[in-house]
């Protein structure tokens, strides 16, 4: 299992803030760090109207301009070295999402080990066969595609040269709601592509991504924000560092849940074992008593004869004298000799 925080936007265009988001991303506990690599005029034109602005009122980004908004968003490339230099001192790896082929050529240039490709450029083919032709590590967020368009990403990304892909659930609003998750999808897209499957979680909170983790997610990716009253483009549906520590902590707790397909005790409940109900005498008895609703319980502890044989030994004699409080065994209804010559 991964942990990935997203980075984004939330330095707030200060470098500082980036590598504090590093450190407290570390400290979280998390395995890797993501950026994004684009400029606004790799991203778009800048044109004030129209399908240029956000006009969905539910966005927390609504009224904004598209370039302005990538301009705040965007991590200068410049910054990326030190941002990777940090992580590989912390112990994190260091990634980012291309958002077009110049962003690929620079990334090469700084030697990352993996790419992201993210859900609003999954329709993009040309930018997903110059990743794929990297041959490095793939994840692909699948956020809005329909089926047939994940089948084309994945073919034109594994026919390049990918031989390492993970692919990302995703719902592509911000924030996210449960009801939209639709996690069931993530077993059905491991066996339709045979390939490790994920979450790229935008709902508030852990509950989402802790329950990905029972239905067969390897990587979790995250938002990542040191505090959501800083602000920033995507600060609304970030986590902080605390919250960031307990997705950790409930994920692998999750993750070591699963174990493997158990039937009967494991080692810490055999013990247990002798609190089960058991057949036990009730009553003192001499040998030749008969075995009666009187003289015969299914009570605990499970020392005795499974409750399973009480209509069976009902009416039986007893082949030696019991006092209260003994486990009814088979050695009380049938005599030694009888089990010896079953055992020859």
């Amino acid at each position: 299992m991964k942990l990935i925080a997203e980075l984004s936007g939330n330095h707030n265009q200060s470098l500082q803030r980036a590598l504090q988001l590093v450190d407290e991303a570390a400290n979280a506990g998390v395995d890797a760090v993501k950026l994004q690599t684009y400029t606004p005029d790799t991203m778009t034109l800048d044109v004030n109207k129209n399908e240029f602005m956000i006009d969905n009122k539910d966005s927390i980004w609504y009224g904004k301009n598209l370039y302005d908004l990538f301009g705040e968003a965007y991590t200068p490339w410049e910054w990326h070295k030190p941002i990777f230099d940090r992580c590989m001192e912390l112990g994190l790896t260091a990634f980012s999402s291309p958002f077009d082929e110049s962003a690929v050529d620079f990334l090469e240039s700084l030697e990352v080990p993996a790419y992201k490709i993210a859900s609003f450029e999954i329709v993009d083919i040309p930018l997903i066969k110059k990743v794929g032709e990297t041959g490095k590590p793939v994840i692909m967020s699948t956020g809005m595609a329909s089926l047939s368009e994940i089948e084309e990403a994945v073919e034109t990304v594994r026919q390049a040269g990918c031989k390492d892909l993970t692919l990302l659930k995703c719902t592509s609003t911000y924030p996210a709601s449960p009801e939209d998750s639709n996690l069931i999808t993530i077993p059905h897209m491991k066996e339709l592509f045979k390939c490790e499957v994920g979450l790229s979680d935008h709902t508030l909170g852990v509950g989402v991504s802790v329950a990905s983790v029972a239905l067969g997610a390897s990587v979790i990716e995250k938002h990542f924000t040191i505090s959501r009253e800083d602000g920033g483009v995507d600060a609304a549906f970030s986590m902080e560092p605390e919250e960031m520590r307990q997705l950790v902590k409930e994920v692998d707790r999750a993750n070591s849940a699963l174990g493997q397909i158990q039937y009967g005790p494991v080692s810490k409940e055999k013990k247990a074992q002798t609190r089960r109900r058991s057949l036990y005498i009730s009553k003192d008895m001499k040998k030749g008593d008969v075995l009666s609703e009187f003289n015969m319980r299914s009570i605990r502890p499970g020392l005795g004869l499974p409750p399973k044989y009480y209509d069976i030994l009902l009416g039986k004699k007893i082949t030696k004298s019991a006092t209260l409080g003994t486990p009814l065994t088979w050695d009380y209804v049938v005599s030694e000799e009888t089990v010896r010559r079953d055992e020859l």
